[in-house]
């Protein structure tokens, strides 16, 4: 049996044991093996030696970030405690001021935060078109608005452009309340949640009104063309080939594009292929065009959702597997 006590003098208590110590409820679960006591600004482990250890050095790095930032989400809380390996829980402590890209309203400081998404970045910076490929939560879209909204307030574009393909994703557009654009926003809903993490509420307002930042489902795009602009086609997997095309078209002087998409999320009718997979394929070798490929390590949102994509990556693999075996067997015969 070891013990060991921890102070938290440096830190806000409240904001390591959370409201009503929601926090620390999540830490006890994570070791249910431990004893774990609080009082006042300590907290004292009792347990084996290794569970003892590990959850030290859990505890210290979310000391070290509540002392830089002084502020963590339990999400936060709960993805450094369930992250098993050094690099997974090290972006949280990062200390180089140069890997934030932006600082949202209250202070809060936007990152690049695995080792795919500053890829992301470093290939923005060097080429004007990326494709950024991956599976959900994986911050792809997160990382791309940052870079735009980095580039309009360094003053190096004049307007950011963010849009998506209106796909019916399993529902129907017609049977949707409202006019055209109402029925359309909730598609184009992720894009807002990025801006409002990254700009004070009333000057997003004023940037849409002026329409420095314009967000417009793709079809918008046709016959354009976007100069000194920074654009982001989300869920590019839903556009066509011609949408696509077209889209890459309409890229002029001083712009930049980012596309990103998951090719395992086509919504596309059965008869329609996506054009992402085409363009990716097709523009593989071109100087001034990257492709970014993430994927599970890179997820960021609840520690679940990297458990879910792998359990969907089986299942898909084994239909795979099921449906080629009947033609294996009658190449045998």
């Amino acid at each position: 049996m070891t013990e060991t006590t921890i102070n938290l003098e440096t830190v806000n208590p409240i904001e390591f044991f959370g409201v009503n110590n929601g926090k620390l409820d999540i830490l006890k679960k994570k070791f249910p093996l431990l004893k774990i006591l609080s009082r006042g600004t300590q907290i004292k482990l009792s347990g084996s030696p290794e569970q003892v250890e590990n959850a030290k050095e859990k505890i210290e790095l979310i000391v070290q970030y509540l002392e830089r930032n002084g502020h963590m989400s339990a999400n936060y809380f709960e993805q450094i405690l369930g992250g098993d390996d050094a690099e997974i829980v090290d972006h949280f402590v990062e200390r180089n001021p140069n890997d934030i890209l932006v600082f949202g309203p209250n202070g809060k400081s936007v990152r690049a935060r695995t080792a795919n998404q500053k890829k992301l970045v470093q290939e923005a910076e060097k080429n004007d078109i990326v494709f950024a490929i991956g599976p959900a939560g994986t911050g792809k879209t997160y990382t791309a608005v940052a870079l735009a909204v980095r580039a309009l307030k360094n003053k190096l574009v004049k307007k950011i452009i963010l849009t998506r393909p209106a796909v019916e994703a399993g529902e129907s557009l017609g049977f949707l309340p409202g006019d055209l654009k109402e029925k359309i926003d909730p598609y184009l809903r992720p894009l807002y949640d990025a801006l409002d993490d990254m700009i004070p509420a009333d000057k997003l307002g004023y940037y849409m009104s002026t329409r420095t930042i314009e967000i417009a489902p793709l079809a918008y795009m046709r016959g354009r063309t976007l100069d000194n602009a920074f654009i982001i086609l989300d869920e590019a997997q839903n556009a066509t080939d011609l949408q696509l095309k077209m889209f890459l078209t309409r890229i002029g002087a001083n712009a930049k594009a980012i596309i990103t998409g998951d090719l395992t999320q086509v919504d596309l009718p059965r008869n329609q292929k996506s054009g992402l997979k085409t363009a990716t394929r097709i523009l593989k070798n071109i100087e001034g065009i990257a492709h970014i490929e993430l994927d599970e390590d890179d997820v960021v949102r609840h520690r679940l959702v990297k458990a879910i994509l792998r359990a969907y990556d089986k299942e898909h693999k084994e239909e795979e597997i099921k449906e080629f075996r009947p033609y294996r067997d009658k190449d045998k015969s």
